[in-house]
């Protein structure tokens, strides 16, 4: 990404007039860590922006503890609800102690998954009530919610196929085949729903072409 290539990320004023909160969601294997790098990198590098890189669950010491428990394969099988309440829990403390700041700052924040993930696993995965989910919502984030989120669309089967190169798998990436399905479909409903927020981007390819995709996008809706 070039500066030079996108006027609104030129010039001071209107660069920085407001920080950008960037979430970039999808299923396992869909590659969001590496994508979220590579666009916090270019913004960063090429631009000149402050940038927040961050993850949920995580971001904080509290968060990464969370995180821990809620990946851990070999710790006993939790509830639906006891899961979603740590997400929300991690969630609390990620607003309050990085990503508000951040913004606050005028740092841009990107954040690899946020609440979009728990209705697509909370919520589609583990059949939870999006009622449920929508209060703790509001009651934890008190209206902030991104301004761009890009959702990693992939085929579940290339998905699971990518896992296996992996090895190793957490608590979620050793789930079934039918539970992705259903967070994927969760996810693409979101889309559905919020077409102004929420931009799907096939994550199939390689990293270096979804990576322009998504340089596009930014360019366009931030512009």
């Amino acid at each position: 990404m070039r500066c030079a290539d996108t006027n609104y990320l030129l010039t001071g004023h209107e660069r920085m007039s407001e920080a950008q909160f960037i979430t970039i969601e999808g299923i396992e294997g869909v590659g969001k860590s590496t994508q979220c790098a590579l666009l916090a990198n270019a913004l960063k590098q090429d631009c000149g922006i402050e940038i927040e890189l961050t993850r949920e669950p995580g971001g904080t010491k509290l968060g990464e503890a969370i995180r821990s428990i809620v990946l851990d394969p070999n710790l006993p099988p939790m509830t639906g609800h006891a899961e979603l309440l740590l997400m929300f829990a991690a969630r609390a403390e990620h607003l309050s102690k990085v990503i508000r700041p951040a913004l606050s700052n005028g740092r841009w924040v990107i954040c690899d998954r946020f609440t979009d993930a728990t209705y697509a696993y909370q919520g589609g995965g583990r059949n939870l009530d999006n009622t449920t989910i929508s209060s703790l919502e509001k009651l934890v984030q008190s209206g902030l919610t991104p301004g761009l989120t890009i959702l990693l669309d992939i085929d579940v089967e290339i998905a699971l196929r990518r896992l296996l190169l992996r090895g190793t798998t957490d608590r979620f990436e050793g789930e079934q085949h039918d539970f992705f399905e259903r967070v994927r479909a969760s996810y693409l409903k979101l889309a559905e729903n919020y077409p102004n927020r929420i931009v799907v981007v096939d994550g199939s390819p390689k990293a270096g072409i979804v990576h322009e995709s998504i340089l596009s996008i930014v360019r366009e809706r931030l512009s």
